[in-house]
């Protein structure tokens, strides 16, 4: 069966590396369940197939999982994912069959397998209570061993958005401060900016009154210059 490589590390990948993790952990586990199989008999032999029954369960939810969480994985991460989902499938395919042939009683016999009839079976043919009881038991096992593992990959889930949600606000906090440090930015530009305008009225003004007194000073040159001719005209008069 085909196995791709770990998934390279990249953002939005981290849940699904989990469940890739935990799938692969699942399907050795499985694989060595099946392998084991053909060389039980009796209840030892009920036992590993409901134990194999339930690993296969877990892979099956498991590539569910990664399915879903397929969907938030970087679009250029993507067609890699597809090609190892489809050899995830094809094993767990694989998987089935082979477990649905083991728990097949006549294809065990016609395949030579060590396997008998369990002797807990009845001489009419049909199971006893203890039988139907431990069935029913394994069964209500099997069913609480899936919620604990839904549930416990749900709070998974609840944790990643929570740290998820944590980085939002904190991202969200970071740019408010650094709009208010714009904003102030902006605000004192203004301030300045009317600072400015007030320094260059006041010299416009000063360079008004300093051409004044300029005018003023020559013009009192002036009629001192006609008062110094006038009284030198008037001597030599």
């Amino acid at each position: 069966m085909a196995h791709a490589n770990p998934l390279d590390t990249e953002a939005g990948t981290e849940l699904f590396s989990s469940y890739e993790a935990e799938f692969k952990l699942v399907q050795a586990d499985l694989s060595q369940k099946l392998d084991q199989i053909p060389d039980l008999t009796g209840e030892p032999r009920k036992a590993a197939l409901s134990q194999a029954e339930r690993a296969l369960d877990e892979a099956a939810e498991l590539l569910d999982q990664m399915q879903l969480e397929k969907q938030n994985v970087p679009s250029s991460s993507r067609t890699k994912l597809n090609q190892r989902l489809r050899n995830y499938t094809s094993d767990v395919d694989g998987y089935k069959r082979k477990l649905r042939a083991l728990a097949d009683t006549r294809a065990a016999l016609f395949s030579g397998s060590r396997y008998r009839d369990d002797p807990s079976i009845t001489g009419s043919g049909g199971p006893s209570g203890g039988d139907v009881q431990l069935e029913q038991r394994q069964q209500l096992l099997a069913g609480t061993d899936r919620l604990d593992r839904s549930t416990q990959r749900l709070k998974n889930s609840q944790a990643l958005a929570n740290e998820t949600e944590a980085i939002g606000a904190s991202t969200l906090a970071d740019l408010h401060r650094q709009r208010e440090q714009i904003q102030n930015t902006t605000d004192v530009l203004l301030e300045s900016e009317g600072y400015v305008d007030r320094s260059v009225k006041t010299l416009r003004g000063m360079a008004r009154r300093m051409a004044t007194n300029r005018i003023i000073t020559i013009a009192i040159i002036t009629i001192l210059v006609l008062l110094i001719f006038a009284v030198i005209f008037s001597k030599f008069r």
